[in-house]
């Protein structure tokens, strides 16, 4: 019987961390992506499509994008925003068909 409380407790966590999380367009938008970028169009910099078609089947895709956006090389600015979010807005761009 003691067990059940922290189940729930733990479930619980699992989903307040579900419901906390934003998709990569959500991220996309709110860490400021879109302003520079748009999904098929040329602005700034490239369409997401643009870019996800420059590094399609590209093994290291992720590891390079990423290291761009964290670091600022080959992308204008660091990009201010956790690993995790990092991850999913990285994935959202590379999904782009």
């Amino acid at each position: 019987m003691k067990l059940a409380p922290l189940m729930l407790a733990a479930s619980c966590l699992v989903f307040a961390g579900w419901a906390n999380a934003q998709s990569g367009d959500e991220l996309l938008k709110s860490k400021g992506c879109m302003g520079c970028h748009d999904l098929d169009k040329k602005k700034v910099g490239p369409s997401l499509k643009d870019v996800a078609a420059k590094y399609k089947g590209n093994k290291d895709a992720e590891a390079k994008v990423t290291t761009a956006l964290k670091e600022g090389k080959g992308h204008p600015m660091k990009v201010s925003a956790s690993d995790a979010d990092i991850k999913t807005m990285v994935e959202r761009v590379l999904s782009q068909k």
